[in-house]
């Protein structure tokens, strides 16, 4: 029997090693936060390399939001966690097809990208933004037809 691995995949690493085999150049070595040396990235020498492919200054289109440097980071640390059957919130278990997972949605899609790669077809995901009290996030676009034909079209 195949012992499963009990945490999601390490993408930095698993990214290193992509950059590794296309430039090996640019890999080096540099302490991690621990002490320990562990294969890092020149940015400076990649940069060079790639000088054709880069933009320097100027407009370019981006999203981007605050805090989206420690979001990408988090979507590449590993984590040790599992999924667990709910069977008294889940309709005819045996037979289901499909699948109701409840979890922080960070957690749940990397536990899924391990365990379930190319085995689904479909992933709803309820936004979690608006809850308690704080409404960040205007999302009410309500509007009357008459108002709307208002509006001239450029603004709609």
């Amino acid at each position: 029997m195949e012992k499963m691995k009990m945490e999601s995949r390490d993408l930095f690493d698993s990214n290193i090693r992509k950059i590794s085999d296309l430039f090996p150049e640019v890999i080096t070595e540099a302490y991690d936060s621990e002490g320990r040396i562990k294969k890092t990235i020149d940015f400076k020498i990649l940069k060079e390399l790639l000088s054709g492919s880069i933009v320097e200054g100027g407009e370019t289109y981006s999203f981007t939001w605050p805090g989206k440097k420690s979001a990408l980071a988090a979507a590449h640390t590993p984590i040790r966690k599992t999924l667990r059957p709910s069977l008294e919130q889940s309709m005819d278990w045996e037979k289901a097809k499909n699948l109701y997972i409840e979890g922080d949605n960070l957690d749940v899609l990397k536990l899924l990208q391990e365990c379930y790669l190319n085995r689904i077809k479909m992933i709803y995901i309820d936004p979690p933004y608006n809850t308690g009290h704080d409404f960040i996030y205007m999302d009410s676009f309500e509007s009357s037809k008459a108002r709307f034909e208002e509006k001239p079209r450029n603004q709609r």
